[in-house]
């Protein structure tokens, strides 16, 4: 099933990279949503916590970004990512950046909590609840779409709100591109899709938006942006393999 597409605008964040909003995130629902770009003044803005580049470095970029988002957002979530099902639930407010590990996704109903995920091809998965607050965000690539990331966060974020699944918002941001995300059987057989020729491709976030319809939620929106194509904007593990930068997504409700 196809769903609507959103673009995320170009900004300048402050003292970081340009941030590719969800600008009607903001408008509709009070939210801040996006993704950082690698673009800066000082050259690519590399936010991966396990790539090759010095650890000092991207920490510094982080103590950037966290800095550039404090007035709206005293605390920042980020984890060492697993490519699994885990979702952490914040239930209080805090200050400064909460590190965890083995987490791919992150639920609160708290405002000034900012939840981010790296990512460079897998899809930024952003949900919502207008009513309550609520939002949930997480990491999906093809083994946690496997693994039911999404099923899961959704009933993670019904269960903080108590609120009906079909009155969520749901956006698939920035990510790789069906036409160029060649995959082998065993991922087309886990994900329960088909696809005809040769290569094998699947579009993931296709996939999700078939599976959110399917959990109930009816106003889904897909980013039209191509992390392999959109070199200059974008990282991408496919295109440049091992050496490749993470971009952070990030959601939050900002404190008032």
């Amino acid at each position: 099933m196809t769903a609507p597409v959103v673009r995320e605008e170009i900004g300048e964040g402050h003292r970081t990279p340009e941030r590719a909003e969800i600008t009607e995130w903001r408008t509709a629902y009070g939210l801040v949503a996006g993704i950082t770009t690698r673009n800066t003044s000082g050259g690519d803005f590399n936010l991966g916590l396990c790539t090759p580049e010095a650890a000092g470095a991207v920490t510094a970029r982080w103590r950037a970004v966290a800095t550039s988002f404090a007035t709206e957002f005293p605390g920042l979530t980020v984890s060492r990512q697993a490519h699994g099902s885990r979702i952490r639930q914040h239930d209080a407010g805090f200050e400064g950046c909460l590190v965890l590990d083995g987490y791919d996704g992150h639920v609160t109903r708290e405002a000034g909590i900012l939840l981010t995920v790296t990512v460079a091809d897998c899809v930024p998965v952003y949900l919502a609840d207008p009513n309550t607050g609520g939002i949930a965000l997480v990491h999906a690539g093809w083994r946690g779409i496997a693994a039911g990331i999404l099923e899961r966060a959704i009933d993670r974020l019904a269960g903080v709100t108590g609120s009906p699944r079909d009155g969520f918002a749901m956006h698939c941001g920035v990510a790789i591109s069906g036409p160029r995300y060649e995959v082998g059987v065993e991922v087309t057989d886990r994900l329960g899709v088909e696809s005809s020729g040769s290569p094998r491709r699947v579009d993931l976030r296709e996939v999700l938006t078939d599976r959110a319809h399917v959990a109930g939620i009816r106003h889904v929106t897909v980013s039209p942006w191509c992390t392999f194509d959109q070199s200059a904007m974008y990282f991408s593990h496919r295109r440049d393999g091992r050496s490749a930068g993470r971009m952070i997504a990030y959601l939050g409700r900002p404190l008032t």
